[in-house]
């Protein structure tokens, strides 16, 4: 940085522009002095730059700086260069290896993060020789791996991660991509990223992740915050996770829950984990055969949102012995005073509390069906195994 007179003034370390926008503009820099003092803050409003140079009008210059908080701007060599971010249009992990802006109106715009060999090789000076060497040896391009800054999410400091959910780019990813995402982080910021998600999207999330990571996650949190995210699982996967934790955590967390919940997967817990008690839920619908289609449908807006399977519905006698089923489209165009008695289908393929999961995948993949019920000697209803439980085991089974 120079004077108007092209006397150096000092060497800019970083800048600072604001988060929540597209593209957002420098409105600070980090600059130390050539006279080796204490760095100093100086609004970009005082810049301009010439001929390659910033300048600087020290005789007019306003130096006074009102910075935002960590959560609302960025010190982007600090934050970003050599450090990981996301890639929330590709759903990957990357290193930063440069930064492009753009000059416009008089401000300098990030517009993209470099994540590939060629900006790494233009920060160390040697672009021009890899380019020329590539080309002439060859015959290649060495091609720009750009990034929009609009799909950038940084991780270096726990404050960009407590973004409002509407404003964090995480919480645009399906949970299935966040999971993958956090496993590929170290402890530290697979904890951040986690802690920084609203608990619907987190728990959605840690279903999808590996077993032994949802424990280091759930290790790290308080027991009320463990508790509530836990509350949103499927009851299935949250019997699994509980069964994982030591035993002190998992009875803290189930004393947290709310009662009703709590039961629930106690009663799942008191199964092994490899049978089909342990890989049911007991969250699914059931209904008297007498019931109506009208009746039904009214149950089912009622209470679907808190169930984790709906697409069968089950029907049972006074003492939840099981009768039948029918699907949700079977009982959507049907008359609404129609008995579920005369929709449902009779021949029904279930699984006893004991069966193993190869038993169980066989059954998924022989019969096609995207849930298995789960009965007691007596054939009353017991739980649920839907399809997406055992999918690591049923896959291999569904060329045959």
């Amino acid at each position: 940085m120079i004077d108007v007179k092209g006397r150096p003034l000092g060497q800019i370390l970083d800048v600072v522009v604001p988060l929540g926008e597209p593209y957002p503009s420098v409105s600070g820099v980090l600059v130390k002095p050539d006279h080796r003092g204490t760095p100093v803050i100086m609004p970009w409003r005082n810049l301009v730059e010439v001929n390659g140079c910033f300048v600087v009008d020290t005789r007019e210059a306003d130096t006074s700086w009102e910075g935002g908080t960590e959560a609302e701007e960025i010190w982007l060599k600090e934050s970003l260069l050599d450090k990981q971010i996301v890639d929330t249009n590709g759903a990957k992990v990357r290193r930063v290896n440069d930064l492009q802006f753009l000059m416009a109106r008089g401000g300098l715009y990030l517009i993209h993060v470099d994540v590939g060999f060629r900006g790494l090789m233009r920060r160390v000076g040697l672009e021009k020789v890899t380019d020329y060497l590539l080309k002439g040896l060859f015959e290649y391009d060495l091609p720009d791996q750009f990034i929009s800054w609009q799909f950038v999410q940084p991780l270096s400091s726990p404050g960009l991660l407590r973004l409002n959910v509407a404003e964090s780019r995480l919480a645009q990813l399906h949970p299935a991509d966040i999971a993958d995402i956090i496993e590929e982080l170290d402890i530290r910021q697979r904890t951040a990223v986690f802690q920084s998600l609203d608990v619907e999207t987190a728990a959605e999330t840690l279903e999808e992740t590996d077993p032994k990571i949802q424990v280091t996650l759930i290790e790290n949190m308080d027991v009320e915050q463990a508790s509530d995210i836990i509350e949103e699982m499927s009851l299935s996967d949250a019997a699994d996770l509980l069964a994982d934790l030591p035993r002190d955590k998992a009875e803290d967390i189930l004393e947290a829950m709310e009662q009703d919940i709590a039961d629930d997967v106690k009663e799942l817990l008191a199964h092994p984990e490899e049978t089909a008690g342990g890989l049911m839920t007991t969250a699914y619908l059931s209904f008297l055969p007498q019931t109506t289609v009208m009746e039904a449908l009214q149950v089912v807006h009622r209470e679907a949102e808190d169930l984790d399977f709906v697409y069968y519905l089950y029907v049972v006698d006074e003492e939840e012995h099981l009768l039948g089923l029918l699907s949700l489209r079977e009982l959507l165009v049907a008359l609404p005073e129609t008995c579920l008695s005369d929709l449902m289908f009779r021949r029904v393929v279930t699984v006893e509390l004991d069966e193993d999961k190869d038993s169980i995948a066989s059954d998924f993949a022989k019969y096609g069906i995207m849930a298995i019920p789960v009965v007691d000697d007596q054939m009353r209803l017991q739980g649920v195994i839907m399809f997406k439980d055992l999918l690591e085991v049923v896959a291999p089974r569904l060329g045959k």
